[in-house]
């Protein structure tokens, strides 16, 4: 893959989950926060940016809303993948005390993830369009009774101090995050376990999701993700956006794509790359 930038995009501020994704996974390049997903893969399209981190998925609250939508049409292709803990930590300006907060500002995600922790300190949780922005709106209007849940990164680039560690209810909270290149990269081929993402429309006949799973199973492929999405504002899900364990030149991959092809409309392989260790 050639770089021209060494930039890695992520939606949203610094100090945002998608900040630390590409501080971990790619520390050697710069960072290029962008407003939304779609400016995210605009970016490397037009060479603002070399890679897009994107999460695909949280293990608390599922999928994340529009990417299974933005993937297949982006063309761009996935090249690795990233999971990152969710460590979520109440920040404050420095020199205000944890029974000092009154109010605190998060993601509407952030928020029941640490219903607990809020409602043990009596602490009233408000909605902010980014957890990150609401850390750097802190820094800037110095609200002495308000906190901010965030990452700790976020609490670093802000000068705010953090009161509490690890206050999400649940301990496994894990963002997957795909990252993405104009051109596909096969050059990790024979270093350990291999991923296959591919998006597909089944053909309009009877038991037709069936027949297509069918392929997978008798060729002894591992179907780790699969999951339907809407159309054009079709109620009929027809639209598959899939995860299978091992690479597309694997003989009994070859097969099961095969076999799929003869029941579907459209099948586009978004992404073929290494399996996280952390998988």
């Amino acid at each position: 893959m050639s770089v021209t930038t060494n930039k890695i995009a992520f939606q949203g501020e610094l100090g945002a989950y998608g900040h630390e994704a590409c501080q971990q996974a790619r520390p050697d390049m710069d960072v290029l926060p962008c407003h939304t997903f779609e400016e995210v893969i605009e970016a490397v399209k037009s060479g603002a940016a070399d890679l897009a981190m994107l999460p695909i998925e949280n293990s608390t609250y599922g999928r994340v809303a529009d990417i299974h939508r933005l993937l297949p049409e982006s063309g761009l292709n996935i090249v690795d993948e990233a999971f990152v803990r969710v460590r979520i930590s109440l920040m404050a300006l420095p020199g205000v005390a944890l029974d000092e907060i009154e109010t605190v500002r998060a993601h509407l995600v952030l928020l029941p993830q640490s219903s607990g922790f809020l409602k043990a300190h009596g602490m009233t949780g408000v909605a902010a369009a980014d957890s990150a922005g609401a850390a750097r709106e802190l820094s800037e209007d110095k609200t002495s009774r308000e906190g901010v849940l965030a990452s700790e990164l976020a609490a670093e680039t802000y000068g705010l101090n953090v009161l509490a560690a690890d206050v999400e209810d649940h301990g496994h909270n894990t963002t997957r995050f795909v990252i993405m290149s104009r051109e596909p990269d096969l050059t990790s081929r024979g270093h350990g376990n291999m991923m296959t993402t591919f998006v597909f429309e089944v053909r309009n006949i009877p038991a037709a999701l069936y027949k297509a799973m069918g392929g997978f199973a008798t060729n002894g492929v591992n179907m780790t993700k699969l999951e339907s999405y809407m159309v054009d504002g079709s109620f009929t899900a027809t639209r598959f956006y899939a995860d299978i364990d091992g690479h597309p030149d694997d003989k009994n991959v070859a097969l099961a794509l095969d076999e799929l092809s003869y029941f579907t409309n459209h099948l586009r392989i978004v992404g073929v790359y290494p399996a996280a260790q952390d998988r």
